[in-house]
């Protein structure tokens, strides 16, 4: 299982959490579109919206989201946030965050911690246990996709590597490199059940069975918060959902 889950347990939690995704999504284009409405010209638009039409974001949303950037609709305006710390078990999380409001999301993260046996640290207590990495997860639940032929794709389009989970393909990239990762392996057919930016841990951490319950619920409570964008950890056993 390990610590990225099954492909079922993937496709459960997008599903389950589709509308706050795209209510997250939609915050980070609007915070790109500021930059220029047109993603042609700015690339961390580009890549916000290739990132919102992995998750099958309307394109009705995704418009809306950069004209209230480029001040064509009124919208708020969002800080950038990250918030760097520890959960049961020497487990390493990071917190990133849009916010109108970083009193009330600094008061949020703080109290999801304390309340489950974590704590905020300083700017830079775990990062450096991280690897900022381009990951897109193909589904092979049903066997049907061919390993090499994956992973010829993936590095003709200018990946770095691919890892074999079994039950899925997932192909990491350097940053730079993800949108025309994304947009190489997409013109060649393959859909993907996740895409995105991800800090990848270097070294992990192994909570104890006991422990496993309310780190998980203090990480689900993080993810379910409208401000928090994504949150990364170095677990290296499958949380649990509830």
């Amino acid at each position: 299982m390990g610590r990225h889950g099954t492909i079922a347990g993937r496709k459960a939690a997008q599903d389950s959490k589709r509308a706050a995704m795209f209510t997250k999504y939609a915050k980070a284009i609007t915070v790109a579109a500021k930059d220029g409405g047109d993603p042609d010209y700015n690339a961390s638009l580009r890549l916000a919206i290739e990132k919102a039409k992995a998750i099958s974001m309307p394109n009705d949303n995704i418009q809306r989201a950069i004209k209230k950037g480029t001040g064509e609709l009124g919208g708020a305006s969002y800080e950038e946030m990250t918030f760097e710390g520890y959960g049961l078990g020497g487990v390493a999380v990071i917190v990133e965050a849009l916010t109108d409001n970083s009193n009330r999301t600094t008061s949020s993260v703080r109290s999801t911690f304390d309340k489950y046996g974590g704590n905020l640290g300083t700017p830079g207590c775990v990062s450096y246990m991280f690897n900022s990495k381009g990951v897109l997860v193909l589904d092979n639940e049903d066997g049907d996709l061919d390993e090499d032929t994956v992973m010829d794709a993936a590095l003709e389009a200018g990946a770095d590597d691919m890892v074999n989970e079994g039950d899925s393909f997932v192909i990491y990239t350097d940053p730079a490199d993800f949108t025309d990762v994304l947009t190489g392996m997409k013109d060649a057919g393959y859909e993907f059940v996740e895409a995105d930016i991800e800090r990848v841990p270097t070294v992990e951490a192994t909570p104890k069975p006991e422990d496993l319950k309310r780190l998980s619920k203090m990480i689900n409570l993080l993810e379910e918060n409208e401000d928090v964008q994504k949150v990364h950890h170095n677990c290296a056993v499958e949380l649990l959902d509830e």
